[in-house]
């Protein structure tokens, strides 16, 4: 359980971390948000014959045999969105070689992307996960409702320190009846993945943000150190002055981040690197650009 302190300071960390986000949204992510991800959501409206042009995929064939011409699917654009951003709290979030953790950073993205669905209208939720989904925030709209979100990402303490994609995606794919865009924050070190986020991608719009430290990359020679799986809580001596294994440790990781780009590719999901050793806003402004320049073609 918190002390009166721990919350107090926890607090100010929301509140610091809501007047950053809401000036980076008036100053420069309202406008790549817009542009992103607005009118993706589509109503079905009503039928009209086809025209020259008409994609063919908007065909109705069962309208179509009736009446004995083409007809295709007319639809609305929706206003509003539905954004769902689901947060890996499990044990190796909290870790952090630089100024911030993994949380953090999660925490700080979670408020720059809710701040900046609010500003446009949208409502925007929150799934909270580590070995199992944890808990659910339906979407909604209000910044207290939001500041709670914020708060959640920070204090959640899992039960079980494992990290699960495919329970948070089998329950975002159950649980969201409409389709939403859903922002995955999460290092990823989780398997299965290809099935889970493919059923995810197939219903939603699914964003990946994928957080590292530059440490879990790279060994640093600093001779024999016992190392600890925070998610499993298995200790083992190892001698980073050993060259080979530095090189091993490196390709193993370069294989772990491939292989989850190559999932995230095979699917068409966009993705983004949130480092603790970089500015996480700086990422999200660039991934919403080319966004945009991807929907303007």
């Amino acid at each position: 359980m918190l002390t009166d302190e721990q919350i107090e300071e926890m607090m100010a960390r929301v509140r610091k971390l809501e007047l950053k986000a809401r000036r980076l949204v008036r100053e420069s992510f309202s406008g790549e948000y817009l542009s992103s991800f607005k009118g993706q959501g589509l109503d079905f409206d009503d039928f009209r014959e086809y025209q020259h042009g008409d994609e063919v995929r908007f065909i109705d064939w069962n309208v179509t045999a009736r009446m004995n011409q083409p007809f295709v699917r007319k639809f609305r654009e929706e206003r509003e969105l539905s954004v769902v951003i689901a947060v890996d709290v499990s044990g190796s979030s909290d870790y952090g070689s630089q100024n911030l953790s993994k949380r953090e950073v999660a925490a700080e993205a979670a408020a720059v992307l809710g701040f900046s669905a609010l500003g446009n209208g949208d409502k925007v939720g929150l799934l909270v996960f580590a070995g199992e989904p944890l808990l659910f925030i339906p979407p909604a709209k209000g910044s207290r409702h939001l500041l709670r979100m914020i708060r959640e990402i920070l204090t959640m303490k899992p039960p079980v320190q494992g990290t699960s994609i495919s329970a948070a995606c089998d329950f975002l794919v159950r649980t969201l009846r409409r389709r939403s865009v859903v922002f995955m924050i999460s290092d990823f070190y989780s398997d299965p993945l290809d099935k889970p986020l493919g059923k995810l991608a197939h219903k939603h719009e699914a964003i990946a943000l994928r957080l590292s430290d530059p440490l879990e990359a790279k060994l640093p020679k600093v001779g024999k150190v016992i190392m600890r799986d925070p998610e499993t809580g298995f200790e083992t001596l190892v001698n980073t002055s050993n060259p080979n294994l530095r090189k091993s440790y490196e390709r193993l990781m370069l294989r772990q981040h491939e292989g989850v780009s190559s999932v995230l590719k095979k699917h068409g999901i966009d993705s983004a690197e949130l480092g603790t050793d970089q500015d996480a806003l700086k990422t999200l402004h660039q991934l919403f650009k080319r966004r945009s320049r991807k929907r303007a073609r």
